[in-house]
């Protein structure tokens, strides 16, 4: 019975999800979602839960705990809203590089200041040459929060990237990431 609940569930918020956002949408989010699982897995895979099987959840009984869903936010299912920002190439492209190093360096501090303030829970590049550069994803409820936030972008402000926003509803597990990338991390940018 609860293993077809939680279907009839995911069916009906994969069908809220289609009529909401409408397919040409969610055809451009597939590559973003797959990058979600990809960094949902690497957390997992590199943790030090996966090199020590003492430490295994498999081996432990996860109960719901209050605290910790009402720290991150989550709802009943153990979700919350975020903003998912694809960043775009811009129309405007330095082709100088020091100032291109210089927006870069001035990008980065950004990212770093939104991380601090606890805004940013993840960031990165795409490894490609297409044409979205990178991904944000912001702990914020609306779109125009998260407008606000971008535009505070000295690489946004100079047009060499452009925004693409999308309200997105995933795991409130995502709130720590911060700190798991901070155990995870030897240098900094």
């Amino acid at each position: 019975m609860k293993f077809q609940l939680e279907n009839q569930f995911t069916f009906h918020m994969s069908l809220k999800f289609v009529l909401f956002f409408g397919y040409k949408t969610i055809n451009r989010m597939k590559n973003v979602l797959w990058i979600m699982v990809i960094l949902s897995n690497g957390i997992a895979c590199k943790s030090p839960i996966a090199k020590d099987p003492s430490l295994s959840i498999e081996k432990k009984t996860i109960v719901y705990d209050s605290t910790i869903a009402n720290q991150w936010g989550a709802d009943d299912y153990g979700m919350k809203s975020y903003v998912l920002v694809l960043l775009k190439r811009g129309p405007n492209r330095t082709q100088d590089s020091i100032k291109r190093e210089e927006l870069q360096a001035a990008h980065m501090a950004n990212i770093t200041k939104l991380a601090n303030e606890g805004k940013l829970l993840v960031a990165g590049p795409m490894v490609d040459t297409g044409a979205i550069r990178g991904i944000y994803l912001f702990d914020v409820r609306t779109v125009e929060e998260a407008k606000k936030l971008t535009e505070t972008d000295p690489a946004i402000q100079a047009g060499s990237l452009i925004m693409e926003m999308h309200p997105w509803y995933g795991s409130a597990a995502m709130m720590e990431i911060p700190r798991l990338h901070k155990m995870g991390t030897k240098k900094k940018f």
